[in-house]
């Protein structure tokens, strides 16, 4: 046994049985942003022998304060957080398999990309797609742990499909685009981060050695900056009429593409357009193409184009676009025509 593990092995409800578990362990973290960066953290250096890391999402300056895997060369480069996680991830563990995903979860990919875990831990910024996360958790029975941070407030609640109510148990539908608060409008200290994120490493710990037992299955709640935490009970919230763990009515899942090609992220002034048919056109074409209208820069994950000093279009292999400078659907849209036009 490694002894890296050492001071693990000797705590005895994990032990030498239970790291084999967890070698044995498969986890899937949607979301490398704050949350997914801890997350990754603590199950890569536990020893979970294979870790799929999921993001859409490029390292820039303003994730320094929180995203701990991250550093000012990962944020000069534009590199994916997927690639700049992996990248240090594997200097941490080079024992495990880190397997990393520059894209965007959505109904078309997200059983593709989560039926063969174990584990499906969230590092997600928004309702959308952690009720994803709860379609495919209840579609094919995968224990996921939901997990939340703003502010200085967090929360985290570990979901099993069967036996504990579900996330559409407790709120029927994702809120509406701007009606909650995000990082990028309210701000976030680092602290109630790794609380939330720590919060959910153990509970996958727990679940990977098989102590179940011991899971804490109410929904805590923090907030450090006030001084205030709370566990609500849940179990008496699972609704025999919810959609997805009662009917088995999955409408996040199976959402047609064509109504979410476009999504507007709140407070970050951009929006992402998904085309419904990939690109085949290599980031090379794209270069030829949109450098005699603007400035372009290019790496081997992504071309940044900007057209003007106040709109950036960001093209990732596939076709997926981020339009960053604006929040206006129609605006984006006409943007992504004129240019990309695909």
């Amino acid at each position: 046994m490694d002894t890296r593990y050492s001071r693990q092995l000797l705590f005895a409800p994990i032990g030498i049985e239970g790291q084999r578990k967890l070698g044995d362990g498969r986890v899937a973290i949607v979301g490398m942003g704050a949350l997914g960066t801890v997350l990754a953290n603590h199950m890569v250096r536990a020893g979970v022998g294979y870790v799929r890391i999921i993001d859409r999402d490029f390292v820039d300056r303003t994730n320094l304060q929180r995203q701990m895997l991250y550093d000012e060369e990962d944020a000069a480069a534009t590199l994916p957080k997927a690639i700049a996680a992996a990248n240090r991830l594997r200097l941490v563990n080079s024992s495990i398999v880190i397997d990393p995903h520059v894209t965007d979860l959505n109904a078309t990919n997200a059983e593709q990309l989560l039926h063969d875990v174990d584990l499906i831990l969230d590092g997600t910024d928004n309702f959308a797609v952690r009720f994803l996360l709860n379609d495919v958790s209840n579609k094919l029975g995968i224990p996921w742990i939901y997990g939340g941070a703003v502010a200085s407030r967090g929360v985290s609640l570990t979901i099993l499909p069967g036996e504990t109510p579900c996330l559409r148990c407790l709120f029927t539908q994702a809120p509406a685009a701007g009606t909650t608060d995000t990082c990028d409008t309210a701000g976030v200290i680092s602290g109630i981060i790794h609380v939330v994120a720590s919060f959910q490493a153990t509970e996958a710990l727990k679940l990977l050695v098989g102590a179940k037992e011991q899971l804490n299955l109410s929904m805590q709640q923090w907030d450090l900056w006030f001084n205030q935490n709370s566990a609500i009970r849940v179990s008496g919230a699972k609704k025999s009429d919810c959609p997805a763990c009662a009917h088995h009515q999955f409408d996040y899942l199976d959402a047609h593409l064509e109504s979410d090609t476009i999504q507007s992220l709140c407070g970050r002034n951009s929006v992402q357009i998904h085309p419904v048919r990939p690109s085949t056109h290599p980031l090379e074409y794209w270069e030829e193409r949109l450098t005699p209208l603007g400035i372009v820069e290019k790496n081997k994950f992504l071309l940044k184009f900007h057209p003007s000093s106040d709109i950036q279009i960001i093209l990732f292999p596939g076709g997926r676009v981020l339009i960053q400078g604006t929040e206006d659907l129609i605006q984006a849209k006409s943007l992504y025509s004129r240019y990309i036009g695909m």
